[in-house]
């Protein structure tokens, strides 16, 4: 390792555009903790936060029969019923 680098001549790299704006949020830690264990072995848990934020504004606009509809497909396997 060099006692001193020229970074005279250096580049900036490629940024990286996004359509997603940084902010501050402050969450309670046992909501962190849940979805940080939710991606446990890989994945970001900020882009599960944000996904589920996602789904909640959705499901604003939807009616009570949608909502409904909606929880049982996700509740009863399909070809089984009790």
């Amino acid at each position: 390792m060099k006692d001193n680098y020229d970074f005279s001549k250096a580049k900036r790299g490629a940024v990286i555009k996004t359509n997603k704006e940084k902010i501050t949020i402050r969450l309670d830690p046992v909501i962190i903790q849940w979805f940080r264990d939710q991606v446990k072995g890989g994945g970001n848990y900020q882009t599960l936060i944000n996904e589920a934020l996602k789904a909640h504004i959705m499901q604003q606009g939807e009616s009570l029969e949608e909502t409904l509809r909606r929880v049982i497909r996700e509740e009863i396997p399909v070809g089984k019923v009790a």
